[in-house]
């Protein structure tokens, strides 16, 4: 019997998988931060908030998850060059 029964158990995707998942989750995070504060700013906590976050999430998902697929590459020869591997 597992420790916490009520944890649901699911098969991890193989490692190959990692470079689409990483950004994926990433930009998930992101999008969903940035979009919260940008309508904050520009609608302020109105009724009608909500749902104009999901709107403005969605629209700007759309646009930073295939973006980070295509920048991700670029941005980790950057990192690479300027931290030292390690050891």
């Amino acid at each position: 019997m597992h420790p916490h029964p009520a944890i649901i158990r699911f098969r991890r995707l193989p490692a190959r998988y990692a470079p689409v998942i990483m950004p994926l989750i990433l930009s998930l995070f992101m999008t969903f931060v940035v979009s919260a504060i940008a309508t904050a700013r520009n609608l302020g906590f109105v009724p009608a908030f909500p749902s104009a976050w999901m709107q403005a999430w969605g629209w700007s998902w759309l646009i930073a998850f295939p973006v980070l697929l295509l920048i991700l590459p670029l941005v980790r020869r950057i990192v690479a060059a300027l931290v030292e591997p390690a050891r």
